[in-house]
């Protein structure tokens, strides 16, 4: 059921793209980190404002709200959008490569921001400024997504709120999908992203003496080696989770025995039962290495992002529009959760939800064969346009929908 005219959303989008990159690569060519999102929030909302929205700036930090109010009263749905940066060198070679030393948008929030301000230009001028609109759409520009998280700090400030929002989406570039497709997953999409600090502790000594000392880096190898066997033995086969060491730091010289060692872990699961069990089991194992070879630790165990779950009839949803707009052969379906996480699963804690992903891959271009946070990573930015016009009438099918439909 079509409830906008699929040619004009079409054509409008296509005349907006050249504008919509030129956002992005000024976007990429500025990148900046979580809550740090400065001079990208002044963007958006200047551009907003200039497309005719309500704005509201500094919710949750950094972020910026804006709203397209419909002329007749209904629903409201939330677009979403994150807009930080990674600390991470670029190396692409790109003309619009990353002027900021050790910042880059390795992750392709850069296009997630301009595509949304693209979609709420494009929204504002096929509804004429609402007056076509049943109902209203927020636009919802997130920081901090990459860590420390900007979802959370947004609700709290009331972004799903006046008007209160009854759905959400969200898209995530996707250099695994060629450009013109879009996957989707209904149910669980992604882990929950937990961490640990674990401080391995020893008593220093000389190199040439260790029966003086507690040696923390052998100690913190046995612990690194023990962590592993929680997935590989306390874990059933057909569950999924991940436990990796990422970072290790101590010690001062070859010759000099160290006092004590850092780690640093991501733990992601899918079950939140399993989550739970997860963090004694890893203290567990952490606790009984450390006392059987003589040293302490300390632990820091943070339980971070929950996962997505997307919504069945929101997930419909984007696939029936996907269908109508791209092809039904551009729609592909998912069999398994990503391992990745993501923030906006505390948007579609709150109200019905569905996160998809936007193909960005073209080999022919040599876009989108980098993996996202890697040096080279970049994108085909023709994908834009499909993000825009699947968000845009993703949007207006929805508000044109009675609520028992």
């Amino acid at each position: 059921m079509k409830t906008y005219n699929e040619e004009k959303l079409r054509e409008r989008a296509g005349e907006l793209l050249p504008e919509v990159v030129e956002l992005r690569r000024k976007f990429h060519r500025n990148p900046e980190l979580g809550m740090e999102e400065y001079e990208t929030a002044r963007e958006v909302a200047r551009y907003l404002r200039d497309a005719g929205l309500e704005v509201q700036t500094g919710v949750g930090g950094t972020g910026v709200v804006g709203v397209l109010r419909g002329s007749e009263s209904g629903r409201t749905i939330a677009l979403r959008a994150d807009m930080d940066a990674l600390s991470i060198e670029e190396d692409t070679g790109a003309e619009y490569a990353s002027e900021i030393p050790g910042k880059m948008h390795a992750c392709g929030h850069d296009a997630h921001t301009a595509n949304l301000m693209g979609t709420a230009r494009l929204l504002s001028e096929v509804t004429e400024g609402g007056k076509l609109l049943r109902g209203n759409v927020k636009f919802l520009f997130q920081p901090a997504e990459e860590g420390p998280g900007g979802a959370e700090p947004m609700i709290e400030d009331g972004a799903l709120e006046s008007p209160d929002v009854d759905a959400v989406l969200g898209l995530h570039v996707n250099s695994e999908r060629e450009t013109g497709t879009i996957l989707l997953k209904e149910g669980v999409l992604t882990a929950a992203t937990d961490s640990a600090v674990i401080d391995v502790i020893g008593s220093g000594g000389h190199g040439a003496h260790p029966q003086s000392a507690v040696d923390s880096v052998v100690v913190a190898a046995h612990v690194v080696t023990a962590l592993q066997t929680v997935v590989s033995r306390e874990i059933a086969p057909t569950d999924s989770a991940v436990v990796t060491v990422g970072k290790i730091t101590g010690g001062f010289r070859n010759n000099v025995i160290a006092p004590s060692v850092q780690m640093e872990a991501t733990i992601r699961s899918l079950d939140p039962e399993l989550r739970t069990s997860l963090r004694d089991a890893v203290e567990r194992v952490v606790a009984g290495v450390t006392q059987s070879m003589r040293a302490d630790y300390a632990l820091e165990y943070n339980f971070g992002y929950p996962s997505i779950h997307n919504d069945e009839g929101m997930t419909d949803l984007v696939g029936e529009v996907a269908g109508q707009l791209l092809g039904e052969d551009a729609v592909v379906y998912a069999s398994q959760p990503s391992m990745g996480g993501e923030d906006f699963s505390y948007f579609a804690s709150e109200v019905p939800g569905c996160f998809f992903r936007l193909g960005v891959r073209d080999e022919e271009k040599e876009l989108g064969v980098y993996p996202a946070h890697n040096p080279k990573f970049d994108l085909d930015e023709s994908a834009m346009e499909y993000g825009m016009v699947v968000m845009a009438a993703a949007a207006l099918i929805y508000l044109g929908k009675t609520e028992d439909e």
